[in-house]
């Protein structure tokens, strides 16, 4: 199904796990360009009603849950005879696989793992939802550490470590509560009987039960006791062993009451004033301390007179059992006899118990190598040797070993009777590794899985932000050395688009401090070093030129920027007074006058209007430098009236033929009506150069 898109919305990138009732895919959410898990109920079982109630329960029943502990659930879905389930996927490994490689765990990690099961717990208990099927394969755990609980409400199919009821699947056997494998209803204390068992195989690398068939499983967790932890590992502290033996009693009564209460307990238990407490006591043990059978000792003669008179009586009676009805004296030393033969025999008896117990203990066996053999043939060998087969995956291989063992667990080594083997079985297909694309570009990297047969359409790009070069491979999937089928499977690659950039800031006619906060408000940078001060027609003191990029053009975070700030006019530039003498359109009445000129500061600047009604003069101050001419242009009442050019080295003086400034009046008021001028024109009104 690898490259099968369900619903349109999720492709299947590459199988992940899977158990006896479904498979589960690692996939890409094409609408929300994230990674999920898919699993997908089996083939064999879409048309089996009773299957497809099974796994819609699961969903219902996670997707109740809310917690950081538990796998959530995004959607249920089906296409055709293809149902699914698309929940939360986590990068890592389940406990099942850990304690494989790993096991014994370290008490600290083994409290830490369990404390977030026990939590989740809490949460599906609190919630009226019971797990049923606590075990190390539905316990994922991701590379930051983060427990998952998975599988909720799900059953699976029978395997020679799973019992069935009435044909219905219950669990597995290894991890049963004692009421469980009874087959009466399962509470909350069965999951934390599970638990219990879960945390002594963290701690021991072994189940406390095992056995021939799964009915001999469960029998056990009925009737027969196990070895205590510290038993097998001598390193567990007393006070984690107590959670192990408290969790795992066959009463329920006995047990936690809730999973609340053995979180308060795992979350105490390595404190060092609780690491050496006392081993936990039962009052049960007690009773069945009492009924146990007693070996008496032999009865000397010496001893007759301190035997108290119920023996008497006994003694009497076994003489009258003795006697063949005659008067003659009894004889003393039968009863000494018989009681010590009988001693022996009880002594003989316990002698074979305890060898028989010793016995019960699975010994030490060299798991057999059956790489290369069939399938069918390879769970024949292990299962004679006294080992259970689970689980058993698929891999793609090459075609001459397709139907054969390629992997097989706890290989050439010695361990005890009836652990698990993990086999997988190849595929007979032969597909390619993966090449190691990171630190290439996208495109050395395109090209050369094109070479491989991968149609351009299934390589991916997905872009993110780096440090690294821009179209560089960041990461990729599937993963280097990772089997793969040109032919269909997708190939994705994360590809760098660089560091992340903003808009470059407009600084220019910006005061100083007000262009510093600028560029510290955009994450920028801007050493002393990097300020010039330098003459320019600029006010002084404001920002006339900005470097290295020009405003709104993208720019890195932390990018160096340099500015350059007015420190004046320059050394060449001349600054010329005008005197204009402006006249209204009509003596004795209200114009309106606007000014507006060019100079070495720019074009069109505007040097405001004033209102007037006899001829006026108006100061106007133009910067000149060699390199650009002034020039001025004069509207009245929105209308062009005159334009006069101010050369670099002459200074006009403005007004009108008829009229000369008067000295005495001196100048015009900005922003008032100048009544008292003199010399307008009431014929013409224009403007000449004196």
């Amino acid at each position: 199904m690898i490259g099968l898109t369900l619903s349109g919305r999720y492709e299947l990138l590459a199988r992940v796990g899977g158990g006896g009732m479904a498979l589960v895919y690692k996939a890409r959410d094409l609408l929300l360009n994230r990674f999920v898990a898919v699993k997908v109920l089996r083939q064999q079982f879409t048309h089996d009603d009773d299957f497809v109630k099974r796994f819609r329960r699961e969903a219902q029943a996670a997707a109740s849950l809310s917690h950081p502990n538990i796998v959530s659930i995004y959607d249920v879905g089906q296409v055709e005879d293809t149902h699914y389930i698309v929940m939360e996927y986590i990068d890592g490994a389940n406990l099942n696989e850990i304690i494989r490689d790993r096991a014994p765990l370290q008490a600290d990690e083994a409290v830490r793992i369990t404390a977030q099961i026990c939590d989740a717990l809490e949460h599906a208990h609190h919630n009226q939802i019971i797990h049923r099927d606590i075990k190390p394969h539905n316990i994922l755990i991701g590379n930051n550490g983060r427990v998952k609980v998975t599988d909720f409400g799900i059953a699976r199919a029978v395997t020679s470590s799973t019992i069935t009821q009435t044909g219905s699947v219950i669990g597995s056997v290894h991890y049963f509560s004692p009421e469980h494998a009874k087959g009466v209803a399962t509470g909350e204390k069965s999951d934390l009987y599970s638990l219990g068992i879960v945390l002594y195989q963290m701690l021991t690398a072994r189940l406390p039960f095992l056995g021939e068939s799964p009915i001999s499983v469960a029998l056990k967790h009925l009737q027969d006791p196990f070895d205590q932890p510290r038993k097998v590992n001598p390193y567990i502290p007393q006070s984690v062993e107590n959670i192990i033996l408290r969790a795992m009693r066959k009463n329920p009564h006995e047990r936690y009451q809730s999973a609340r209460q053995m979180h308060a307990d795992l979350e105490t238990c390595l404190q060092p004033q609780r690491l050496n407490e006392p081993p936990v006591h039962f009052t049960s043990d007690e009773e069945n301390e009492e009924d146990k059978t007693r070996v008496m000792p032999a009865i000397r003669p010496d001893m007759r007179n301190t035997i108290e008179a119920p023996a008497i009586k006994s003694m009497s009676n076994q003489d009258r059992w003795n006697s063949d009805g005659t008067d003659k004296p009894k004889r003393k030393w039968v009863v000494p006899i018989v009681l010590g033969v009988l001693a022996l025999i009880l002594i003989g008896v316990l002698i074979w118990a305890v060898s028989a117990l010793k016995g019960v203990s699975p010994k030490d066996v060299q798991v057999p190598d059956v790489m290369g053999h069939e399938k069918v043939e390879a769970i024949d060998i292990l299962t004679k040797a006294g080992f259970t087969v689970d689980p058993v995956l698929e891999e793609p291989s090459s075609e001459e070993d397709k139907g054969k063992v390629i992997k097989q667990s706890k290989l050439n080594m010695v361990v005890k009777e009836g652990s698990q083997i993990e086999l997988t079985i190849g595929t007979g297909v032969d597909l390619p590794a993966m090449p190691d694309f990171k630190g290439k570009s996208f495109e050395e990297a395109k090209d050369t899985l094109i070479g491989m047969g991968v149609h351009k359409d299934n390589i991916l790009p997905y872009e993110k932000f780096s440090e690294s070069e821009p179209g560089t491979v960041l990461d990729q999937f599937p993963k280097f050395e990772a089997l793969f089928d040109p032919s269909k499977d997708t190939v994705t690659l994360t590809i760098s688009k660089g560091e992340e950039t903003i808009p470059m800031p407009d600084l220019i006619n910006k005061k100083e401090t007000e262009a510093k906060a600028i560029i510290e408000q955009n994450n920028l940078k801007l050493p002393e070093k990097n300020i010039h001060r330098e003459p320019s027609y600029a006010p002084i003191g404001t920002v006339f030129k900005q470097f290295p990029v020009e405003p709104n053009e993208q720019v890195q975070p932390k990018s160096e920027v340099s500015i350059w700030v007015s420190s004046g006019f320059p050394d060449d530039s001349r600054q010329q007074k005008l005197s204009v003498s402006i006249s209204p359109a009509q003596e004795g009445k209200s114009s309106k006058i606007r000014i507006v000129y060019f100079d070495a500061r720019g074009d069109n600047i505007e040097w405001g209007t004033q209102k007037i009604s006899t001829t006026t003069f108006i100061e106007v101050t133009l910067v000149l430098s060699p390199q650009k001419d002034g020039k001025i242009q004069i509207f009245r009442d929105g209308q062009f009236l005159q334009e006069e050019k101010v050369p670099y080295l002459i200074v006009p003086v403005i007004s009108t033929p008829e009229h000369q400034p008067d000295p005495g009046t001196g100048e015009g008021n900005s922003g008032t009506d100048n009544t008292g001028a003199e010399g307008t024109d009431p014929d013409t009104g224009e403007l000449t150069n004196q």
